[in-house]
């Protein structure tokens, strides 16, 4: 007689918000961030990569024909992760672009999820390598809770209450078929 070890499985995933009410959602958070952007302060935004540089690159091309001190910048946190040296695999590496002086800078950190927190903290990191700047205020369009490090959103689209386990997907139109949406897949615990 053998015995089978029980897997866990992902469920179908939920829409948590269909297209329309992103939409709604991206607008009042848009408008949080132009409130704090103001014409003639040099502000940068910089993304971590991939969802929250793609969200960071859509307010930029909305943002630069208003407020002309705006920079744009993309961090990849891949070998700044505290769980490096956990990986089996090599990350894959897709490169950090900041092209300009991070000193005296006030910067929005982009993000499209914030969790643990340890994804912000290897990015504000990474930023201090460049150097030293005035300010970093966050900005994640879901907050779904289970902070593990003293990180907290500045500004916030939405706030998702979830389970540990489950998993939150931001599709994006720039990269994701379907369009803009947010999933809410929940992991199914397996039976003992």
């Amino acid at each position: 007689m053998t015995s089978e070890t029980p897997k866990e499985s992902a469920s179908k995933p939920d829409v948590l918000l269909g297209q329309e009410e992103f939409s709604q959602v991206y607008s009042d958070w848009q408008a949080q961030l132009r409130a704090i952007i103001q014409p003639g302060e040099p502000w940068a935004l910089v993304g971590i990569k991939r969802r929250g540089a793609v969200l960071a690159k859509r307010l930029f091309e909305e943002f630069k024909a208003t407020t002309t001190d705006l920079e744009y910048g993309e961090v990849d946190i891949s070998l700044y992760r505290d769980d490096y040296h956990l990986q089996h695999n090599q990350p894959r590496v897709l490169g950090t672009e900041i092209e300009f002086s991070v000193d005296g800078q006030r910067i929005i950190l982009v993000d499209d999820v914030l969790f643990s927190g340890r994804t912000v903290r290897a990015a504000i990191e990474q930023i201090l390598d460049y150097g030293r700047p005035l300010q970093i205020l966050l900005a994640t369009l879901i907050d779904r809770g289970h902070h593990e490090l003293p990180i907290r959103a500045d500004i916030v689209g939405r706030v998702v209450q979830t389970d540990r386990n489950d998993r939150i997907q931001v599709r994006l139109e720039e990269i994701d078929p379907g369009g803009d949406q947010v999933l809410l897949s929940k992991k199914d615990l397996p039976r003992v």
